[in-house]
């Protein structure tokens, strides 16, 4: 646990990631408007951090690049990370006030800055502009003084202006409440830091919960709070750049169309509201965090892993207590599996359908498995789906439900910044499980097949000039615990 004489920030995040090998480092110009986006896509696997960037700016993208980095962040291992993440869900940590930090280095007014000379990037080719994906907004609700934290895009409009993406939730409800009032709503954003935030602020709680107090749990550590300079807010002491300012009432603005994390860019464009800065504080040499959005990338692992353990806590009591192994969410957001052992026919779908009812609105497809089916491994899932699955009386569909506003598969209603916006449409459930532990004889028709000797490594017996491609090849398919008992 690191001690609050030094907090994990965005520094130690970077420091791990280089320790780990997890990290590359480019010191080539490279222009965020026209470059940096095509660079943070093709990195899947590594994280990126830009060491000469326009107005001697440095910046980190991609980390985390997978969900094997946010389990580097949360300490475990890629098949623990969830129920970890779960337990410590349980045990928040209340933020603590400071006089000062490191963010408070430098205090900027509203003609002292220029959002436009920031690093921020243009994602994908079809994006309005470039957009700050990283930023954590702050605001509060009114009549109770409860914070929040969470997810918005922000399209850099000008100097001291961006647009808002205001999805239906928490800061939207904070919103109305202003909007009310016919006051603007006043905002805080903090950009870098370490990336156990952005995942307590994707953690979907109830409303009213502080986020910082589920990012102190997830940290081991409280949050370290300042007061910001001219709005009544709190910002993390730790971070890079805070900026404050306002949300005007009844005021929107066109925005988008942006890379989503559904690999789409038209959810959520249209006429949205606009956030008017007013101050800056950030580090002297402060580092920009760039988040490349859509399916399978940074942005997207912030709603995966944090929506999977809040799932998975949901799951572990229905029915008196299932035999659950693991939960994870599929690529585009709006699946989910279930990793299980069956105890009695027809508990899976039990759990399926908890699962389409959990605190999150994203989850459209769900899967339930047996534990010997890798659920990190897309093509365990297809084969489960296609060897194990009946149709007819293993999938299940759900018409007339409410689903997530950005799915755009689904018949929209109402357009974004209007009280109506949301998507009307359906959940499928698919029991891909085999038969219970309990009937034997049926569950052993499902074995499957093993080598003689699985404990044998070809690159035993491999020529030496092969060892190579032989140990390219020997995790995927002699290093796997499908081959063993789970």
């Amino acid at each position: 646990m690191a001690s609050n004489t030094h907090p994990k920030d965005m520094r130690t995040w970077i420091a791990e990631l280089e320790e780990a090998g997890e990290l590359i480092r480019i010191a080539k110009p490279v222009d965020p408007l026209t470059q940096m986006g095509s660079l943070l896509y093709q990195s899947r696997e590594k994280a990126l951090f830009f060491e000469n960037l326009p107005h001697g700016w440095r910046s980190l993208g991609q980390a985390p690049a997978n969900t094997r980095h946010a389990a580097i962040a949360f300490g475990t291992s890629l098949e623990t990370m969830v129920p970890t993440i779960a337990e410590r869900m349980g045990k928040r940590i209340a933020p603590v006030m400071v006089e000062d930090g490191p963010v408070k280095e430098v205090k900027l007014s509203k003609d002292e800055f220029d959002l436009t000379q920031l690093p921020v990037h243009i994602a994908g080719q079809r994006d309005g502009g470039p957009v700050i994906g990283s930023g954590l907004v702050v605001s509060k609700d009114p009549d109770t003084g409860q914070r929040n934290v969470s997810f918005h895009r922000l399209q850099i409009k000008g100097p001291n202006k961006s647009g808002i993406l205001l999805y239906p939730r928490h800061t939207w409800k904070n919103y109305v409440k202003y909007q009310a009032r016919n006051e603007p709503m006043p905002v805080a954003i903090f950009i870098g830091h370490y990336p156990l935030y952005y995942a307590a602020a994707a953690t979907t709680a109830a409303y009213g919960l502080d986020e910082f107090e589920i990012a102190g749990g997830y940290l081991g550590e409280p949050v370290r709070l300042v007061k910001c300079e001219t709005v009544d807010l709190e910002v993390p002491a730790d971070a890079e750049i805070v900026l404050e300012g306002h949300i005007p009432p009844n005021y929107r603005e066109e925005e988008g169309p942006f890379s989503e994390f559904q690999d789409y860019y038209v959810t959520g464009t249209g006429k949205n509201p606009i956030v008017e800065y007013q101050y800056m504080t950030r580090r002297h040499d402060a580092i920009f965090k760039n988040l490349q959005n859509g399916s399978e990338m940074e942005g997207c692992v912030f709603h995966k892993v944090p929506m999977s353990a809040a799932i998975f806590r949901r799951l572990k009591d229905v029915g008196g207590g299932p035999i659950l192994h693991n939960v994870m969410v599929t690529p585009g957001i709006f699946g989910l599996v279930i990793q299980m052992t069956p105890r009695a026919y027809g508990e899976a779908k039990n759990l399926l359908m908890a699962a389409l009812s959990s605190e999150y609105q994203h989850p459209k497809i769900v899967m339930a498995v047996d534990a010997d089916v890798d659920i990190f491994n897309p093509s365990e899932l297809l084969w489960a789906l296609n060897t194990r699955v009946d149709p007819q009386k293993d999938v299940t569909i759900i018409s007339g439900t409410h689903n997530h506003a950005m799915d755009a598969s689904l018949t929209e209603l109402g357009a974004p910044g209007t009280p109506l916006w949301q998507r009307f449409g359906s959940k499928m459930l698919i029991d891909a499980t085999i038969p219970p532990p309990a009937d034997a004889e049926a569950r052993s028709m499902f074995e499957r097949i093993r080598p003689r000797n699985p404990q044998l490594r070809l690159e035993d017996f491999a020529a030496e000039g092969s060892l190579p491609l032989v140990r390219a090849l020997s995790p995927m398919f002699f290093g796997s615990k499908l081959l063993g008992e789970r």
